[in-house]
């Protein structure tokens, strides 16, 4: 063992202890946080308008400050851009993580000096959490690869931006510099398929213990790795034990996934986002991700089935419950007061609070009032791949509204198979089965003769990157939507699938 591993195993059991503290406290610990917020936010713009100073309970503070997205705070974020101090918080901003916006263009986080050490002590306490469960430190003396935006950044009126992954890349610690790849220089590539391939070159012959990003990008480097080696992952780097992901669910690549490296390895779950470091999985046999309340956020959530009332009603974590879709609403040290980060999210454990991340207030098929999910899509899809053994490469769904003749509407599931099942009508049959059973407004919709069973609209290889890339947004933190309310992105795939044949 070295001294190195051995160091990370007693700092390990140090951060896992002052976890469980604050995580058997939540009230206290939330408490905390949100009078925190309160007396920094008086001294700002937003405090003046909105009454901080007289603020002396939860209940007045939901009075005062109503639920926003981006595009209704976005006056605020102007004037901060625009070089105008004290706004939303102290002070002026570190950096903004600038992000593609749906209504208003180009999105400006702002990240403060209270806020951007949050980002970087979860991700640390993720792997610490780790090393404090299964006693494996080992990894910490090999090569650590993290599939990230360019660290490169501009500027605006004096403050950097750039991609949230690329600010963070600024702040790996000392003692990882030598582990960590790809190299400054490969990590400023921004054609994606460009930088995978010279990632490739700089990792094939090195000892890589650690990889991480998300599985759809983590993927195509793999298989990468596969064309120009002729070797599993996992026998190219016999060491390799350690996949740390986030921004989408894992199951339904993980079947591809473990064919890709041979083998079975570890795997940590994180919720991070330019808004915040919002949880991670801190058990390995726990698929509940532990919520961050120490960390300068304070939380409510809101019913997804009661979002869009005229005035839906904001629980505090004490109100909540186990599986119930809920959506996310903060107020942090980044000066985001009653912010809704556009997730949904269910609750797994309530002592201590773990949670998963369930979709996209946004991101749901109710064409016909049956309000599917993510989570129930993709675990349908896991459900179907299990039973089948099919694996997958990618998918989306939508609706099909207008089928052909006299057919009856049905979702359509485009997805590219990285195995075929044998017998693709029992592989729909599964995949319909699974998602009756966990939506009873779907399950009444298929007995009621309202909708068909499912179609799979079968997407060639690599016809989501040409989708993704179509679009400017290939590789990096982009994420595909599971699925979607319209056609948009189906009819993109169907000139896809058409242009192939």
């Amino acid at each position: 063992m070295s001294i190195k591993s051995f160091a990370a195993k007693i700092f390990a059991n140090h951060i896992r202890k002052k976890i469980d503290k604050w995580a058997s406290n939540p009230m206290e610990t939330q408490e905390k946080v949100f009078n925190e917020l309160l007396q920094k936010g008086k001294e700002t713009a937003f405090g003046k308008d909105h009454g901080f100073e007289t603020i002396t309970s939860y209940s007045q503070f939901q009075e005062k400050v109503p639920i926003r997205d981006y595009e209704e705070l976005k006056p605020y974020v102007d004037r901060m851009v625009a070089g105008e101090p004290d706004v939303l918080w102290p002070g002026r901003p570190l950096y903004y993580a600038k992000t593609s916006g749906t209504t208003s263009g180009a999105k400006y986080i702002p990240l403060t000096k209270d806020s951007m050490p949050t980002h970087i002590k979860a991700a640390r306490n993720a792997i610490l959490c780790y090393i404090a469960e299964t006693g494996k430190a080992s990894f910490v003396d090999g090569k650590m690869i993290f599939l990230q935006g360019s660290p490169e950044m501009d500027e605006k009126n004096g403050v950097k931006l750039g991609r949230l992954s690329g600010i963070v890349a600024h702040y790996v610690p000392a003692y990882l510099q030598k582990n960590r790849m790809p190299t400054w220089e490969t990590n400023c590539i921004d054609d994606w398929e460009t930088k995978v391939d010279a990632i490739v070159e700089e990792t094939r012959k090195e000892n890589m213990t650690v990889i991480s990003g998300i599985p759809s990008w983590v993927q195509m480097y793999f298989e990468r790795l596969q064309e120009k080696t002729g070797q599993k992952v996992g026998d190219l780097f016999r060491n390799f034990n350690l996949f740390i992901y986030g921004g989408v669910n894992y199951e339904p690549y993980r079947a591809k996934f473990e064919n890709l490296i041979g083998r079975k390895v570890d795997s940590i779950e994180l919720y991070p986002a330019s808004e915040g470091f919002f949880a991670f999985q801190d058990r390995q046999e726990d698929k509940g991700m532990l919520l961050q309340l120490d960390s300068g956020m304070f939380y409510e959530f809101v019913k997804a089935d009661e979002f869009f009332d005229e005035v839906p009603k904001r629980l505090t974590l004490g109100e909540v419950e186990m599986n119930v879709n809920y959506v996310m609403i903060i107020s942090t040290t980044a000066g985001l007061w009653g912010y809704n980060i556009g997730d949904t999210v269910m609750f797994t454990s309530l002592k201590p609070f773990k949670l998963v991340v369930s979709g996209r207030i946004k991101h749901f098929i109710s064409a016909f009032g049956e309000h599917v999910i993510a989570k129930e899509v993709e675990e349908a899809m896991q459900t179907a791949t299990e039973k089948t053994g099919a694996r997958i490469s990618e998918f989306t769904v939508a609706p099909q509204i207008t089928p052909q003749g006299e057919e009856l509407p049905y979702h359509e599931w485009f997805i590219e198979f990285e195995q075929e099942p044998s017998d693709l009508k029992e592989f729909s049959a599964i995949l319909d089965e699974a998602l009756q059973q966990q939506n009873s407004y779907y399950l009444d919709l298929i007995s009621g003769k309202i909708l068909q069973q499912l179609v799979i609209t079968k997407v060639p290889r690599d016809g989501f990157q040409q989708y993704m890339k179509s679009i400017g947004k290939l590789g990096g933190q982009n994420k595909l939507p599971r699925l979607s309310n319209d056609r948009k992105i189906a009819d993109a795939l169907e000139k896809i699938i058409k242009t192939e044949k």
